[in-house]
């Protein structure tokens, strides 16, 4: 006997609104029946699978990886002193912190530049590209790496925040000045499509197939 409601996943049959019939608005979280096209509350269209998520994903994927590139080859900051011009990459600057006596700052720098932009690349692609296929790690755990991606995407701008700042106090005319270099753009660019990319992953897809949620214990 069959029941209603219930979608296969793996090897158990796992309660889901969309086999009951039932699509989420994903503004307002406001459930509907299926045939529903507009939310009645909020107004936004209604859709059980945005049909073009990987598209988009991948897409704005691609963009901050290749924008990512220049970002660490180009200067992220000039510095020009009365006898001295010095520009900085991201690591390179990390390096000078680190060397000028200040490995705490340094560190930020490398993690929020470096390691939180790899891994955000590394976790949307291994996402997306588990999605339609049985994964070998489980969908609630999937589900909090997609979360965890979306909430640490904002620190990623923490390089182009220090750069504004910088630039904004650091003027003193032909003594020294610190403007932005054309990494800075590059870097900026990189953080927000794969911002967007994160956003655009449609995380329903996720629970559409996969080993299904542990067994509770008793």
């Amino acid at each position: 006997m069959q029941l209603v409601g219930m979608e296969r996943a793996g090897t158990a049959s796992v309660l889901t609104a969309r086999g009951s019939g039932l699509v989420t608005c994903r503004q307002c979280t406001r459930v509907w029946p299926m045939a529903t096209e507009i939310c009645g509350r909020c107004g936004t269209k209604l859709r059980s699978r945005d049909d073009l998520s990987m598209q988009k994903v991948w897409a704005w994927w691609l963009t901050g990886v290749i924008a990512y590139v220049p970002a660490n080859l180009y200067p992220m900051l000039e510095t020009r002193a009365l006898f001295d011009t010095q520009d900085s990459t991201i690591v390179g600057g990390a390096v000078d912190l680190l060397l000028h006596g200040a490995p705490v700052v340094a560190l930020v720098i490398l993690i929020a530049s470096v390691l939180i932009p790899v891994g955000k690349f590394l976790a949307i692609a291994y996402l997306a590209v588990t999605v339609g296929r049985r994964a070998q790690t489980r969908n609630a755990d999937r589900h909090k790496l997609f979360e965890f991606v979306e909430f640490i995407g904002r620190w990623s701008m923490i390089d182009v925040f220090v750069v504004a700042i910088l630039s904004s106090l650091v003027q003193l005319s032909s003594l020294a000045t610190i403007k932005p270099g054309p990494a800075s753009l590059a870097f900026a660019i990189s953080v927000i499509a794969t911002m967007i990319s994160a956003q655009s992953f449609d995380s329903r897809m996720i629970w559409d197939t996969g080993f299904p949620p542990k067994a509770p214990q008793a």
